[in-house]
């Protein structure tokens, strides 16, 4: 089996044109402020909205998704790959319905709105409430593809150890009607 501690890592961060216009909004209101008062209040504006503008957009661009270890991890949410289901693939034009209208309310949901797809997992663990994550990817084919193989593999192995029980002679009908019916 191939080594998978590392498989799979993506930040969904935001993209360069995502950063310009709350830094120009972040800008237009600090010359605003600066427009209607002298001395310290002028310049005071821009070194606290600028900057902050520039930690709440890293902020929100954090979220790393990966597999490492057998599990899918899609922010701070992690799901083992042994209980991927189905993969969906969810493009431009099957992403809107998917988090609209069809969307599950227990579903597990992970969007950043300035990524265009995303994957949809069916769920197998029958203990878990949730049905499916719906989560961004920017690389939703490769991603899809590596949890199958991973998922695949999983079953697989899982299914070889329940196979391998230890051997045990299974009696004939006879003797086991014998055994269980009481002597006349």
């Amino acid at each position: 089996m191939p080594d998978t501690s590392n498989a799979y890592a993506e930040r969904l961060s935001v993209t360069w044109w995502g950063w310009l216009m709350p830094l120009v909004a972040a800008g237009l209101l600090a010359a605003e402020i600066h427009m209607g008062y002298p001395g310290v209040r002028a310049w005071l504006p821009y070194v606290v909205l600028l900057p902050l503008t520039l930690v709440i957009l890293y902020g929100v661009g954090r979220t790393r998704l990966k597999v490492a270890d057998g599990e899918l991890w899609v922010g701070e949410a992690h799901l083992p790959v042994r209980f991927v289901g189905e993969i969906d693939v969810l493009g431009v034009h099957e992403k809107r319905p998917a988090l609209g209208r069809d969307l599950d309310p227990a579903a597990y949901v992970l969007h950043k709105g300035w990524i265009p797809t995303a994957l949809r997992v069916q769920l197998t663990d029958p203990d878990d409430p949730t049905p499916y994550w719906i989560f961004s990817t920017r690389k939703p084919e490769q991603l899809a593809e590596l949890l199958r193989t991973l998922s695949g593999q999983a079953r697989d192995s899982r299914h070889a150890d329940l196979d391998e029980g230890p051997d045990v002679p299974v009696p004939d009908a006879e003797e086991s009607a014998q055994q269980t019916t009481p002597g006349v």
